[in-house]
């Protein structure tokens, strides 16, 4: 991966995944475009799914890392929506070092129309874990909107009650999401009443086809040369699994010594495959006698993909 300069003077990857934070000096306004490539092929590849369920998957996968673009924390946030109707899970998640993984179950196979609040109760939980701290902060919205930037906007109402605009696009190549905030005036600061609305009216002209091919830096001066733009140094995003032997250890001691045994297979093995990676996780009885004795994880033994 290398990085070059634009002629702004901002260092930027050449990566086809980042995340890059930049500032409408003139309106006050913040803001963060978001470009998974490779990482998103990762995650589709993982599975065999349908052609109805890949779009709202890509779009949540590109919103998990674009809400992690103001927050300052070491962690990871989640966006999980569930609901009992045709798609029945939407999951993603970004770390704060710029792992994504994502995953989606659903029933049967959703038709090409369907719509997110089709079905029961279909609810939008965003979670934040802070490794730090060891904190959960997890703010729910109710699905009453098909659009999911739509439902990223409500969330930021409700949650933090900041004005933000956000615009989503996938396709069978590439997902991005563009989101915009409204900065609190300060004290004796002179208001552009006006520019909340400008941008927004600017944002409105970007087409789903710019924002998944064009540069950060083409596409935010083709919309916003005007408003004086700030580009921040970018950070390359990837797929990267938080999974491990340690903690599918951990996952099959909650579930209880009679449990963990009743998953072992006729050849005298429990294994375990991670939905988002595909590793394999075998567990002998050897390994659950000592799991259970100890209580403190699983001999290392190699991992398979």
């Amino acid at each position: 991966m290398t990085a070059h300069t634009t002629h702004s003077g901002i260092q930027v990857t050449d990566s086809n995944d980042f995340l890059q934070r930049f500032l409408l000096e003139r309106a006050q306004v913040r803001g963060v475009l978001v470009r998974l490539e490779q990482s998103w092929r990762q995650v589709r590849e993982r599975a065999n799914y349908p052609a109805s369920v890949r779009a709202p998957l890509a779009k949540t996968l590109a919103a998990s890392a674009l809400l992690t673009g103001n927050i300052k924390f070491e962690g990871s946030l989640s966006i999980q929506l569930k609901s009992r109707g045709p798609l029945t899970l939407l999951f993603a998640e970004c770390s704060h070092d710029g792992r994504v993984r994502g995953l989606a179950r659903w029933q049967d196979e959703p038709p090409a129309d369907f719509r997110l609040t089709d079905g029961l109760e279909p609810l939008l939980a965003v979670t934040i874990e802070n490794a730090t701290s060891g904190q959960r902060y997890q703010g729910l919205v109710p699905v009453e909107d098909a659009d999911l930037a739509v439902l990223f906007e409500r969330y930021f109402e409700r949650s933090e009650q900041l004005p933000t605009r956000i615009v989503l696009a996938a396709d069978d190549t590439r997902c991005a999401g563009l989101m915009l905030q409204q900065l609190p005036a300060e004290s004796g600061d002179e208001v552009d009443a006006d520019a909340w609305n400008r941008v927004g009216i600017l944002l409105r002209t970007l087409t789903p086809d710019e924002l998944l091919t064009l540069s950060a830096e083409q596409l935010l001066l083709r919309l916003f040369h005007e408003e004086s733009v700030r580009m921040y140094p970018s950070r390359p995003l990837s797929f990267g699994c938080r999974c491990s032997r340690e903690r599918v250890a951990g996952m099959l001691h909650s579930l209880g010594r009679a449990e963990a045994a009743g998953a072992v297979r006729e050849d005298g093995a429990a294994e375990i495959t991670c939905e988002f990676c595909n590793t394999r996780y075998r567990f002998d009885i050897i390994d659950l006698e000592h799991l259970f004795r100890s209580g403190y994880g699983a001999p290392e033994v190699p991992t398979a993909h």
